[in-house]
């Protein structure tokens, strides 16, 4: 770590380029409220994108291979410099890899004015750049136990190429192989992730509290048998959306993982929402579980969109903003704990994942809701932006998590 401060400081440049969250953090945040804003006025009639993409598509490639992989970004390139003990990206470099984020941002939105090969290119520049990065400070510093990340980065990276391939043949890319990838990339990245991070903070938390009541320690047999049942269901929910069979094993599956939460001590942590959001990041995933399997048992219960929603916008939506609040906090110097206007943040999240599912029992109401859902997001993340895009732009020595 003193070799990470060392060429932190040694960067003069802008603040914001001084290590790799920042940037990846604040323009998350202001892509999610923007990607989320045009999508509202697209649902109200007002504004036609010149994507070739269909709307929904184009909306759901926003978040899960748009916001998703910026927020991956930042949490990687901080992360891995403290697990490999290499030196982080910084500078230029560091604003280069952004700038091609930036740049496929803007050429999947005007899309129809390429071709779709060009514009998946662009698109898919950064993530590669970004695992080729990773990859390689992985295997120089020898860090076996990440490898698992890279090939989750990886798999994400597929979802996106199958992504492009279904909405360049026309085909309807928000309910295809591409999406259901990603998604799948994303939740087990979660439960991976998570499965590190959640006990362990929590118990950092508990012991400073001098409770007596502990977590389970991370990554125990149980949560080796919980994750490899994850992965299958997964891999059978992307070859076999429909299948009777992937619906029992999505319900199965969501009462392993929520055994799994239950073990976390998560009620020890309400009076800290800083660590409190996690378990309830976590909560969505089995949620989405059980909700996904049930949709498919009995179709038409609220529409497989609808019910995807609990993992989007709650599990991977909550999720990346806890540990973006968290990361902020503590690379930049700050007490870890959630103010009340941080903890409205995380409530607006909430909120808006659970408004959005409602929206497929009622459909004479749908409209309202998803104009709720859209704003309840909009108001956290521009929040996030707010509250910590200052902090994010200062010039101060990082520290580490």
């Amino acid at each position: 770590m003193s070799g990470t401060a060392k060429q932190m400081r040694a960067w003069t440049g802008p603040a914001l380029l001084s290590f790799g969250f920042r940037p990846f953090f604040l323009g998350a945040s202001i892509w999610a409220v923007v990607a989320m804003a045009l999508w509202g006025l697209m649902l109200a009639g007002y504004v036609t994108i010149p994507s070739g993409f269909d709307p929904v598509s184009w909306h759901a490639h926003a978040f899960v291979f748009g916001y998703l992989q910026a927020v991956i970004a930042g949490f990687l390139l901080t992360a891995v410099p403290n697990w490999t003990g290499r030196l982080p990206i910084v500078g230029w470099p560091l604003g280069a890899l952004f700038g091609l984020w930036v740049i496929g941002r803007i050429a999947v939105l005007f899309s129809a004015q390429f071709s779709p090969v060009v514009v998946a290119m662009v698109d898919l520049a950064m993530p590669l750049a970004l695992a080729a990065g990773i990859g390689r400070e992985i295997v120089v510093g020898k860090n076996w136990r990440n490898l698992i990340v890279l090939a989750l980065l990886l798999v994400l990276l597929l979802g996106n190429a199958v992504f492009h391939w279904e909405a360049g043949q026309g085909g309807y890319a928000a309910q295809g192989y591409g999406l259901r990838i990603g998604l799948g990339a994303a939740i087990m990245m979660i439960t991976v992730i998570g499965g590190r991070v959640v006990p362990s903070f929590t118990r950092n938390w508990v012991v400073k509290q001098g409770l007596e009541q502990r977590p389970a320690p991370p990554m125990q047999r149980f949560d080796k048998g919980a994750l490899l049942t994850l992965l299958a269901t997964l891999i059978l929910w992307v070859a076999a959306p429909t299948s009777m069979v992937t619906g029992v094993a999505l319900g199965a599956t969501g009462g392993v993982h929520l055994v799994r939460l239950s073990r976390w001590a998560g009620l020890s942590c309400v009076s800290e929402p800083l660590v409190f959001v996690l378990h309830v990041a976590y909560l969505f995933v089995p949620l989405g579980a059980l909700a996904l399997g049930a949709e498919i048992l009995a179709p038409g219960l609220s529409g497989l969109g609808a019910v995807q929603h609990l993992w989007m916008a709650g599990a991977i939506g909550l999720m990346t903003l806890a540990v973006m609040t968290r990361a902020t906090l503590g690379h930049t110097g700050q007490t870890l704990t959630a103010g009340p206007r941080t903890t409205m943040i995380y409530v607006g999240i909430i909120a808006a994942a659970l408004v959005r599912v409602p929206a497929g029992l009622w459909p004479s109401a749908a409209s309202p809701l998803y104009s709720v859902s859209a704003v309840l997001w909009i108001f956290s993340f521009a929040g996030f932006a707010a509250l910590y895009g200052p902090l994010l732009l200062r010039a101060k020595p990082a520290k580490a998590i």
